[in-house]
């Protein structure tokens, strides 16, 4: 007979998990009554089964104050671990609920990135990994991973965000690009050029603005109008681009996005400094990284960045 197969296991020394549950919404929200309504059963309930807990434990958990509920030392210890437990209970449930044919991935990502970076690859992406369904959500609006709105992210920022795993793809940089037709060869001459806007979100650590371009130069901006009335303006660094590509002027663009335009000599790159903003960030929510579609989607993408993190690193 199989060894495995003919051992008996122990059971497991738990208390009721009925009452496991009730403690952990109760400690949440300190509250019996607001742990009632999460369960959908009365406040009188939750304190009842509370109090069986601290019985079969044999210590208080909660701290009895008038109208607040306050954790004891204990109570913060089980809190903690029984919180930990039932988000990796929920997060297996909830990949057992998603159809098995299915292995969609949400990829979000800000607009320049996902129409300049990764649609250009969708075709590599469909060859590598031919049971994955990717779904790119493109915005430049932060979305919460954590919470199940996107899969996976390419961010550009620190990389450091709570509750998510992160990874480095490249660094970024930004210069001062534009068409070959506009013979630019010399910074003191950009001035009689229009210069070409793009905004940056509120939350960039270093926006790529004409300001601080002309200010890490050492050249003096154009005089006599504001700096933004001095050139065409775009919400979107991919319509910046077209502007450039179409010689309207010249505008600070990703050194990284622009790569193929400069292979080409569609753009040019006439002279610096290059500006940097950061790095571009793989993330997940903690906890999702080693999913098999997640993890196939998170190689890929850091194979393509390969090249790029290395030649600048």
């Amino acid at each position: 007979m199989n060894e495995i197969g003919s051992s008996i296991r122990p059971p497991r020394r738990l208390p009721p998990l009925l009452s496991l549950r009730a403690f952990e919404a109760a400690a949440a929200h300190l509250s019996f009554q607001r742990a009632a309504l999460e369960l959908s059963v009365t406040p009188s309930a939750i304190s009842h089964q509370v109090r069986a807990l601290e019985d079969t434990l044999g210590q208080p958990l909660f701290r009895r104050l008038t109208r607040q509920l306050a954790l004891t030392p204990a109570g913060q210890r089980l809190f903690a671990d029984l919180r930990m437990g039932f988000d990796m209970l929920e997060a297996g449930v909830d990949r057992l609920r998603r159809p098995a044919a299915s292995q969609a991935v949400t990829l979000t990502t800000n607009t320049a990135f996902a129409a300049r970076w990764v649609l250009p690859r969708m075709e590599a992406f469909r060859k590598a990994c031919p049971g994955v369904e990717l779904r790119l959500h493109a915005s430049d609006t932060l979305v919460d991973l954590a919470r199940g709105d996107a899969d996976i992210a390419v961010r550009s920022g620190h990389g450091n965000w709570p509750g998510l795993v992160s990874r480095e793809l490249m660094p970024e940089r930004y210069a001062p690009l534009c068409s070959p037709m506009l013979g630019l060869k010399r910074a003191s001459d950009l001035p009689k050029h229009q210069l070409i806007h793009c905004d940056w979100q509120p939350q960039a650590l270093a926006p790529a603005v004409w300001t601080r371009w002309f200010r890490e130069a050492g050249i003096a901006p154009p005089r006599g109008r504001a700096m933004k009335a001095s050139g065409l303006s775009f919400s979107d660094e991919t319509h910046a681009t077209l502007a450039a590509l179409a010689g309207h002027g010249v505008a600070l663009l990703s050194l990284t996005l622009s790569a193929e335009e400069l292979r080409s000599g569609a753009l040019v790159q006439p002279f610096g400094p290059a500006l940097d903003t950061g790095s571009y960030f793989l993330a997940v929510a903690r906890g999702s990284e080693n999913e098999p579609a997640v993890r196939a989607v998170w190689e890929w993408i850091a194979s393509q960045a390969a090249p790029e993190l290395r030649s600048r690193g």
